[in-house]
């Protein structure tokens, strides 16, 4: 008996020597591979710092114009009043990074939207932003995602073993997520701005016919529009006085305007008003046609809008509600079948 438990004692001191060196060869493989994705990104991060020196000090390099101008007597040809005032040079770390981050837009441009895309998009938001701050914003919007990604990714290899590839992999997906979510955000902006225009239509067209049917041109018209009312539509109304007062034909101007808010219903409310002033049409009741129409069109759109909204109400009543009917409806026969009553 003595032996026999003096084997089963050594059989188990060996069976925990074992599991505790299995155990710390584990925790040790864990810590040299937190350790590599740790020395990986800092060596990532080192190397993009390098190459932002390097391109520093070569935009502080002098170019061929630079050593060639003090010899060089330019002639002052006007008046120093007239002269634009001092730019920034170029060369200092904040130009350096703002090229760099334009550098990584036009990239954008590459793989993503056009810049023809994108600035016509703009247009049509109605906003001030341009395009070099539009691609900074996707820039910053891309840089944030990475910077999330990674720190998250790190994070994560410090109680748990992370693969290098696959964080670098998630890092560029991140990037690339964040600028389509930006451009996304453009789009739906305009997309937004265009139903607001919509709906406000009916209201504009029917206070333009009240207008030209108390005896005014359709300038004066539009002018009166746009100093009583308030919206994205008068606004647009606004650039096209804007157009017509600055020596532009009204049917460009209001050409014009199709380009800027691509609706279909401005489109044809534009075209009808082309049409009548070329042909002599009265325009109050080609208005209030319009108006109509743009009436009829809203009301349909609405009806539309109700229907696919009821179609995503059935979503949860089939998915939800309806199996737990069919399961309390089923329940009672399942169990008097298994009790055999």
């Amino acid at each position: 008996m003595r032996r026999w438990s003096g084997r089963r004692s050594s059989a188990s001191a060996q069976s925990a020597s074992v599991i505790s060196t299995s155990r710390s060869r584990a925790t040790a493989a864990a810590k040299a591979s937190r350790k590599e994705t740790a020395g990986a990104l800092a060596a990532l991060s080192a190397v993009l710092g390098v190459l932002l020196l390097v391109s520093v000090y070569r935009g502080r390099r002098p170019g061929l114009v630079e050593r060639v101008a003090p010899y060089v007597h330019q002639r002052q040809v006007t008046s120093t009043l007239l002269t634009a005032a001092p730019v920034a040079d170029g060369h200092t770390v904040s130009s350096r990074l703002l090229s760099l981050l334009l550098g990584g837009g036009h990239l954008l441009e590459a793989i993503g939207s056009s810049s023809a895309s994108v600035r016509r998009r703009l247009a049509r938001t109605g906003s001030s932003l341009g395009y070099d701050e539009f691609r900074l914003q996707q820039v910053l919007t891309a840089a944030a995602a990475l910077g999330l990604t990674a720190a998250a990714g790190l994070a994560l290899s410090l109680v748990h073993e992370v693969s290098f590839p696959a964080l670098v992999l998630a890092c560029l997906l991140a990037a690339l997520g964040g600028a389509a979510a930006r451009d996304w955000w453009l789009s739906r902006t305009v997309e937004r701005r265009r139903s607001r225009i919509e709906a406000q239509l009916p209201d504009v067209v029917e206070l333009l016919a009240l207008v030209v049917g108390a005896g005014q041109g359709p300038v004066a018209a539009i002018e009166r529009v746009v100093a009583l009312g308030r919206g994205d539509l008068v606004d647009e109304l606004a650039l096209t006085l804007a157009d017509v007062r600055s020596g532009t034909v009204l049917t460009t101007a209001l050409v014009h305007l199709e380009d800027r808010v691509a609706s279909l219903h401005v489109t044809r409310l534009s075209e009808a008003i082309a049409v009548a002033l070329e042909r002599g049409t009265p325009l109050a009741e080609v208005l209030r046609a319009q108006a109509a129409d743009a009436r009829e069109a809203s009301r349909r759109a609405l009806m539309e809008e109700g229907g696919k909204r009821e179609i995503a109400q059935m979503v949860p009543v089939v998915f939800l509600v309806l199996p737990v009917t069919v399961l309390f409806a089923l329940f009672p026969g399942l169990f008097v079948l298994r009790l055999g009553v």
